[in-house]
């Protein structure tokens, strides 16, 4: 959060700003009440259908503690590795049951304690669950007392695994309505769609995956984020510091204004051979009133019989004013050519190739080595 210019030098007024600085990387308030309302949700709920099933029993209590702390992880970092759906179930679970084993064979009470805590990291990490509220599970069925006792390796089904099942079928519903996606599916990394042995033009310049696992192992650290999400956001990265240093020219200022374009009843063969001879690589499809619909190209059109519209694919789509280098993500992902300008009824306004961006970066950086 940015302190206002008026107030940065007052001490108190920086002081103050920083209670309310987001501790996770990328927190803001609207995520923060998401993860509360999921909570809310979420534990009652879990709390409210375990009870129904086996809350008739005396002996055992209907919900845990260790699920409150795997709230946390799943409403509030939902991308964590450690809030996966096989992380909360499967390191709560196996977690309780290391420490079941372990109370039943060490008499020792802090013997126990801390081989039942340590023993769940190894067989969590072996097990690809690590889960911190695991640590507080095998914790509970050391000190539990005699209910869990009595239990026995029942325990670590009823409750801890139920409790732990319910809550992630509850996050999994809950985040479909959230701005999350869950279980969370790391970005792919870019791959040469070419079917060659070369890297993908985005991987061949700059840093790449095993510079990633170097600095990690430099850094001797741990951190809780996919390695491939951390490819992704380093790359977002670069490009947003391109669109701070070359935001000079908008989509407008470099795109072709006369658009060859096709409708979607006109024939495949008219369409290819309208590519041909003006010499271009795609055609954007329109619908009957004039609006984009989707666009095709040589591959598409090969071998094709019919009409326009049974080839065509979805268009890539940017708006007039923005910054045209924010085209280059779309236009180095192998497989887009061109991307179509609309206005805001999605009507053709031009249309901006790989060609004209280059040149176009190729004239900025020309001029700014000659003000150099």
């Amino acid at each position: 959060m940015l302190i206002p210019p008026p107030l940065r030098n007052d001490p108190l007024a920086r002081k103050a700003f920083r209670l309310f600085v987001p501790i996770l990387a990328g927190a803001t308030l609207r995520d923060r009440a998401i993860a509360c309302m999921g909570a809310l949700i979420g534990i009652c709920l879990t709390g409210f259908v375990c009870a129904s099933a086996f809350g008739s029993d005396p002996f055992l209590p209907f919900i845990v503690a260790p699920i409150g702390a795997s709230a946390v992880l799943l409403f509030a970092v939902p991308a964590s590795p450690l809030a996966q759906p096989w992380s909360i179930i499967g390191g709560n679970t196996i977690s309780a049951l290391v420490g079941i084993t372990v109370g039943r064979f060490v008499d020792d009470p802090m013997l126990a304690i801390g081989l039942a805590v340590a023993l769940a990291i190894a067989v969590m990490s072996l097990t690809r669950c690590l889960h911190p509220p695991g640590g507080a599970a095998a914790l509970t069925a050391v000190i539990g007392g005699p209910t869990v006792a009595a239990a026995g390796y029942m325990f670590a089904f009823v409750p801890i695994a139920a409790n732990s099942t319910v809550l992630v079928l509850l996050g999994l519903f809950f985040h479909r309505f959230s701005s999350h996606s869950y279980p969370h599916v790391p970005a792919a990394a870019p791959t040469n769609t070419h079917g060659t042995s070369d890297l993908p033009p985005t991987a061949r310049v700059g840093f790449r995956a095993e510079d990633i696992e170097g600095a990690l192992a430099d850094l001797g650290e741990t951190f809780d984020i996919d390695p491939q999400d951390l490819d992704r956001l380093l790359r977002r990265i670069e490009l947003r510091s391109l669109l701070r240093e070359h935001d000079d020219f908008s989509c407008a200022d470099i795109m072709s204004r006369d658009v060859i374009s096709v409708g979607e009843t006109v024939d495949a063969d008219e369409a290819y051979t309208l590519l041909l001879d003006h010499g271009v690589r795609t055609l954007p499809v329109t619908t009957a009133h004039g609006r984009l619909a989707g666009i095709v190209g040589l591959r598409e059109l090969t071998g094709r019989m019919g009409v326009v519209g049974n080839a065509m694919t979805d268009a890539v789509v940017s708006a007039p004013t923005s910054p045209a280098i924010g085209l280059i993500d779309s236009l180095t992902d192998g497989k887009t050519h061109a991307v179509v300008i609309v206005d805001e009824n999605q009507r053709i306004l031009g249309l901006v190739t790989q060609t004209d961006l280059l040149s176009a970066i190729s004239k900025v950086l020309a001029r700014r080595l000659e003000d150099a």
